[in-house]
This record gives C-alpha cells, sequence and structure tokens, in this order.
C-alpha cells in the first residue's frame, strides 16, 4: 500500500464517486479532505493545447501556455525511426510536466481505414505493426517525466463521420489482428498508464461501456491495470458503465455533478442496485496513478517548455518525416546559384507556403510559442542573395471554416444553457446524446451556390492562376506548397473526397506545362490524396503537419542539407474509387433500424496495403516507399530458422546494405511476411529497421520474426496461435520494391 492507495477504505461513497468524473473539463476529481489531488489532463499528440478556464471552453488569454507546436503522429510515423519515436515522446512529456500536467492524450493510433477520415492526420498509419512499434518508444519517452501517456482512441474510430452515434460492425478475427494490436503493444509493451475509449459503437455498445472491449480483451485478456478514461462526451449511460466500462469520465459540459458517475452512481449504489466494490477497483486504479506520478512528491519531475533541446528534436523528426516521392530527372536538390555563379531568383507559390497549421484541426490545436512556415524556411536557409517571391496560386475560397470548425465543444454549453433555463426539455443525459459536432453545412440555395462562384470563387481562381502564370518566365526555381488544411484534416467530421480542393489540380497542371522540370510540388497532407497531374511533375515531396520547424526542415531538404528518409506510412491510390472501402461499399455506412449508422467493415483484413498487395491493385504510392538523394543496394541476402512452432522459434533475415551513391543516407529495411492460411492478405508488415550508411562503409543487418509475429487469431479457441506451413518471406525497401524473397515450411 503506498501513500494514496492506502486512503481508499477512508473514502466515503461521495468522495469515490467524485474522484471517478470530472471536476473540470480538463481536471478529473479530488477529496481535499485526504489530500488527493485530482489529474490533470490535456490534449494531445502534437504538443500541449492551450489552457482554457476550468468550466468553460474559453482560454484563458494568458501568455503562459505558449508550447513547441511537435509533428503530427502521421509525421513522426513517416520517420519509421523508434529512436526519433522515443526522444519525441521526451519532448512531449517534459512539455506536458512543464505546464502542470499528469495525463497527456496521447498518442493516436486507429487505424487509417479510409482515406477520407477527417482525423487521419492525427494516426499513424494503415498498418498495426508500424503503428505499435512507433507508439511503444513514444509512450516510454513520455512516461520518464511523471506523465502518463493515454493511447488513443480504443477502439475502432476509424472515422469522424456522426462519430458520437456511428456503430462499427467488425468480425472477431478482424478485430484482433487488425484493429487491435497496437493498443497492446501500447499497453502491454509501451506500460501506457491510461487508455482512452472512443466515441462511437463497437458492435452494439458504446466503446466507453463496451463490455467485449473494456472487460474481456482489456482487463481479462491483456491484463492491463491501468487507468481507461472517455472521450470527451463518450460516456452515454450509468449502468452499463460502471458495470464494465471507463474509470474517469470526462465530458463537455460543466454540469458536472449531473454526470453518469456522478450523483447518479451514488444514488445507485446507496440504493444496492450497484455494488460499491465497482467503485472501489476504479479508485485503487486512479490512487495507484497518482503514486506511479509521484504527484505531491519531492520528486516529482518539473518538466521544462520550449527549450533549444526541444526545437532541435522535432526538427529533426520533421527532416525525417519528409517524403521525396519522385525525382525522376535529379532536379533536387536545388542549388541556389545558377551555373555562371550568380544566385537564382525563385517563385515561391501556394497558400501552404505561408499558412500556420498549428491553428485548427480540433484538439490538435496548438498554441505555439512560434511557427517557421516554408516561406520563412527558405528564407532562413539561403535568403541572402537568393530573390524569392510569394504568390498565393490557389483561392482558399472557405476560409471561414478554418476559424470556426473548434466551437463545437463551446456551442453544446449554449445547449446547456438552454435545458437550464427551461427553454428547451431535458437533462444531462440528453445534451450528451444531443452532443453538436460542427461539420460544413451547405444552407444556401443552388442559385446562390452559382452566384458566389462566378462572382467570388472563380475570378479570384482566375487571377491567382494567370498571377502565377504569367510570373513563372522571370524565375530559375519553381515550388509550388500546397495540399490540405484544417478545414479538411480536422477532428469531427470526413472529407468528402481525396480531390485536393480549391482547383489545385488544374493550377499544377498549367504550371507543370508553363514551368517544366524547374517546377517542384510539396504537398503537405495528413492522408493520401490524389494526383491526377503525377506524369507531368518530375519533382514532388510529400509534408505531414510538421510542428513549428517543419518550414526550416522542408528548405533543407530542398536545398540538400538534409537527405529525405521518410517513408509512406500509408498507401496512395491512383484514386478513390480504388480504396478498399469503396470496393466493398463499407464506408461510411447506412442508418440501421434502430436509427443510428451502421458502418460494416467487410472489407475485413484488407485495408490499405494489404488489400491493394492482394487484389493486386495499381497505386500511385506504396505503403513504405520513399526516395533518398543518394542510392542504396541491399546484398547478400540470407535466412536462417532456429526452433520450431511451439519451441523457440526464431526467423532471422540478414543482409548488408551498401550505399552506392555519392552522399550519406537512411534506408528503411521493411520485413513482409505471407502467411499459410487462405484468408490472409499476401503481404504483412511484420519487422523493419532504420539504418545509416555512407558510401565507404556497408551496414550489416539482421531482422528477426517470432512465434507471436506469425500467430493469428482462432475464433474456436478464442486465442492467438501460429499454423503449420508454407510461410514467404519479402525482404525490401517498399511493400512494392522487394529484394529478396523466399519460403519456408513451418
Amino acid at each position: 500500500m503506498g501513500k494514496y492507495t492506502e486512503l481508499r477504505d477512508k473514502l466515503t461513497i461521495e468522495e469515490k464517486a467524485a474522484l471517478i468524473h470530472a471536476s473540470t473539463f480538463f481536471n478529473s476529481g479530488y477529496v481535499d479532505r485526504l489530500g488527493i489531488p485530482p489529474l490533470k489532463m490535456n490534449d494531445g499528440p502534437n504538443g500541449v493545447r492551450q489552457e482554457f478556464e476550468p468550466d468553460s471552453w474559453r482560454p484563458i488569454g494568458d501568455t503562459a501556455d505558449l508550447v513547441t507546436w511537435m509533428p503530427s503522429n502521421t509525421c513522426l510515423a513517416t520517420t519509421w525511426s523508434t529512436e526519433l519515436a522515443e526522444k519525441f515522446g521526451e519532448v512531449l512529456g517534459e512539455e506536458a510536466r512543464g505546464r502542470g500536467k499528469d495525463v497527456i492524450l496521447a498518442p493516436g493510433i486507429n487505424i487509417k481505414r479510409t482515406p477520407l477520415c477527417g482525423r487521419n492526420f492525427e494516426y499513424m498509419s494503415e498498418d498495426p505493426v508500424l503503428a505499435g512499434e512507433i507508439a511503444v518508444p513514444l509512450i516510454k519517452g513520455i512516461q520518464k517525466n511523471d506523465v502518463a501517456a493515454c493511447v488513443k482512441h480504443f477502439a475502432l474510430n476509424n472515422q469522424e463521420l456522426e462519430r458520437l452515434l456511428v456503430e462499427a460492425k467488425v468480425d472477431e478475427k478482424t478485430l484482433q489482428e487488425l484493429y487491435l494490436p497496437a493498443f497492446k503493444k501500447a499497453c502491454l509493451e509501451g506500460d501506457s498508464y491510461s487508455i482512452m475509449g472512443a466515441y462511437n459503437r463497437a458492435n452494439g455498445e458504446y466503446c466507453c461501456n463496451n463490455k467485449h472491449l473494456l472487460v474481456d480483451i482489456l482487463r481479462d485478456m491483456w491484463n492491463y491495470k491501468g487507468v481507461v478514461v472517455s472521450d470527451w462526451g463518450g460516456v452515454q449511460e450509468t449502468e452499463a458503465t460502471i458495470d464494465h466500462g471507463v474509470d474517469i469520465e470526462m465530458s463537455i459540459f460543466d454540469a458536472f455533478d449531473d454526470y453518469f458517475l456522478a450523483n447518479p452512481v451514488i444514488k445507485l449504489v446507496k440504493e444496492g442496485k450497484v455494488s460499491e466494490e465497482k467503485l472501489n477497483e476504479r479508485v485503487d486504479r486512479i490512487l495507484a496513478l497518482i503514486e506511479k506520478l509521484h504527484i505531491g512528491e519531492p520528486e516529482h519531475k518539473q518538466g521544462s517548455l520550449n527549450t533549444s533541446e526541444h526545437h532541435e528534436v522535432i526538427e529533426e523528426v520533421a527532416e525525417e518525416g519528409i517524403v521525396l516521392l519522385k525525382n525522376d530527372k535529379n532536379h533536387l536538390p536545388i542549388s541556389p546559384v545558377r551555373e555562371d555563379g550568380t544566385h537564382k531568383k525563385i517563385l515561391v507559390v501556394g497558400d501552404n507556403a505561408t499558412r500556420n497549421n498549428g491553428l485548427g484541426g480540433g484538439s490538435s490545436e496548438i498554441k505555439m510559442i512560434y511557427t517557421i512556415t516554408p516561406m520563412l524556411g527558405f528564407t532562413m536557409t539561403r535568403g541572402g542573395d537568393v530573390s524569392y517571391k510569394w504568390l498565393p496560386g490557389y483561392y482558399v475560397d472557405n476560409e471561414d471554416e478554418l476559424s470556426i470548425n473548434d466551437e463545437w465543444q463551446a456551442s453544446s454549453l449554449e445547449t446547456q444553457e438552454q435545458v437550464k433555463s427551461g427553454e428547451k426539455e431535458g437533462d444531462y443525459a440528453d445534451l450528451v446524446r444531443e452532443m453538436v459536432m460542427y461539420a460544413p453545412e451547405e444552407k444556401r440555395d443552388e442559385a446562390e451556390i452559382k452566384k458566389d462562384f462566378e462572382e467570388r470563387i472563380l475570378p479570384h481562381r482566375e487571377s491567382y492562376k494567370k498571377a502565377v502564370l504569367d510570373a513563372i518566365p522571370e524565375y530559375d526555381e519553381v515550388i509550388f506548397i500546397g495540399g490540405l488544411n484544417h478545414s479538411f484534416d480536422v477532428e469531427g467530421y470526413d472529407k468528402k473526397s481525396i480531390t485536393l480542393p480549391y482547383a489545385q489540380d488544374e493550377l499544377i497542371e498549367a504550371m507543370a506545362d508553363k514551368a517544366g522540370d524547374k517546377l517542384t510540388v510539396v504537398l503537405m497532407c495528413g492522408s493520401a490524396v490524389e494526383m491526377p497531374w503525377i506524369d507531368k511533375v518530375h519533382s514532388l515531396l510529400q509534408l505531414s503537419y510538421a510542428g513549428q520547424n517543419g518550414g526550416l526542415a522542408l528548405a533543407r531538404v530542398i536545398y540538400g542539407d538534409v537527405n529525405p528518409s521518410g517513408k509512406l506510412p500509408e498507401t496512395y491510390p491512383i484514386k478513390l474509387a480504388d480504396t478498399p472501402t469503396e470496393k466493398y461499399s463499407s464506408y461510411p455506412g447506412e442508418i440501421g433500424p434502430e436509427g443510428h449508422r451502421v458502418c460494416e467493415y467487410t472489407e475485413k483484413l484488407m485495408v490499405g496495403y494489404r488489400y491493394y498487395e492482394t487484389e493486386k491493385v495499381d497505386v500511385l504510392f506504396p505503403f513504405g516507399y520513399g526516395l533518398s538523394y543518394t542510392t542504396f543496394a541491399i546484398e547478400k541476402c540470407s535466412h536462417t530458422v532456429t526452433g520450431a512452432l511451439g519451441d523457440d522459434l526464431l526467423i532471422e533475415v540478414s543482409g548488408i546494405l551498401k550505399n552506392t551513391g555519392s552522399r550519406a543516407g537512411k534506408e528503411v529495411i521493411q520485413l513482409y511476411v505471407g502467411l499459410p492460411e487462405a484468408d490472409q492478405p499476401v503481404k504483412l508488415l511484420k519487422s523493419f529497421v532504420k539504418l545509416e550508411a555512407t558510401p565507404d562503409a556497408p551496414v550489416a543487418f539482421r531482422l528477426t520474426i517470432t512465434e507471436d509475429d506469425l500467430e493469428t487469431f482462432d475464433i474456436d479457441k478464442n486465442a492467438f496461435s501460429a499454423k503449420s506451413g508454407s510461410y514467404k518471406l519479402f525482404l525490401g525497401t517498399s511493400v512494392k520494391d522487394i529484394v529478396y524473397e523466399t519460403e519456408i515450411k513451418l
């Protein structure tokens, strides 16, 4: 028994209930009488969110909550670097602790099931192995600082469309093999001190009171001992939640005593309808977490904010999170000088060259100490004699959405006030079930839309494009920086397509025709987009939301100060119609007989590259793909098998990585496996390693696979096991670029 855990039996029923629900919008309950403090929580995956007033969604307006804006989880996963993931976690943990936080709501590891999901930019990958391998060191880094990671969102939160109501229906095999492994790794290997229940339903029950997820799997199968926190407003009822739901209820309303795990629980316990032991289980876990974090103890770490060391780490993540997708004429890196030694004139085009993309997106919004946009990054790296000019290029016609897409929480409080005043009938339960999610709605008729397009949007588009095309002949280099922004990559709703907005495709094609080889295209986006102009563009970079030093990182890559080494953590399809959810008509679901949307995962395991490889569907860029300014060769590959199934099986694949170019660089070696079962994808990522190599120093590597890596879920046994049969091994630098293939029998 510790200082806090020994206090449990001294608590009244009311005090126990106080600990299992929020006391402010970001603090759990507390008990002053016994000195039990609240757990202070905050978003999120890419930095500590600004401070709000305790009982409203109004920012406090102070300057003490300026923090480091860190790269998104997608950007981190694009590095394929477990070493950087731990450094990233250390920075996030130090900054959270420096802001006095005990729980940071990160990382986000939901599977990128469809590129339409609005929150994909917060998630890592379409693959659970990559997501899990990056999440584990990230979590360990966070928790070195007396801060609990809160891995989210458990589980099946794979779309934002109607996320508060939608029911994900998925078979048990798919659930266990695709959607849960990253969470399992995060909880068991990463020892994440907490986990967040999702908003959506899963196979009939809300995730925050889902017995199968939270009891059968999380507690019983995985033996998880940590604290389960609800998403904000994710609890929908009292009895099912207290029976087998979350430990702490958080929400977006300030009626804290009316929460489902507040006065309603006290009433049920006193009436004998709920066992007090249900409260005790939760209180024990909460008190144990407070002790783990050394809250109130002399050794409690203090953390730090905005240090130069933090900024160095996030810049390194941003640099390695940039993917070189095309360089077929070796135009990159560009030189700032002409052949005669004079300095170049460079035209930079695109709204994302100057936009601060740390503002917006939902709970990932960051109040950063500074931001370096790409335009600023260019001038910081080569700004002395190089002549730059920026043009917007495309017209952002929905600027108002970028400024209001985070207001759904505040607007829900207005509904609460209507209930309090009697203007609207209902109670807290009704408020939660009717939570408003902001999504852009077209309220104009067709005539108004047509008039606005013809009188406002089209003239801007045409004048912006004309300005660019007229300017191109005057410049030695043309760099287009476009993509998405946080009116598309955003919490709360999904994209309607993966076409670039604002008529960017037309602009890029026209620029390619006019600029030719001197055009470089950079796309900022949180997930895959279509590129119908791909054959006309020869220099192409992909940049996720890369944090406050992202613009500097991009400039350093474009000018060759940094050799790009990012690899795609998801497949880029040629068009949306090629994706598995479109093929199987399994998104966004249909309204079911109970009145809510039901989304059946009929594609099962065939998500992302698993589908494209198995069905032999051509893609724009495959999973794991990324180029370098140098070239590599993988030689002398071989494999060994020791042990056997059930007897310390170990498969090792080894080889030599040679840098065959002229400069140092990093390559990611990826090992995929083909399983003997007929219903499995033809390739599954099982291991990877990122290596640095110089032209004069070959690097030996060895990747290992154990029996655990070969196991699939047996429905009849309700357990994982490996099957006898023929296994294929594929070694390469992407799921498509395989350099060594062999077959083994086990």
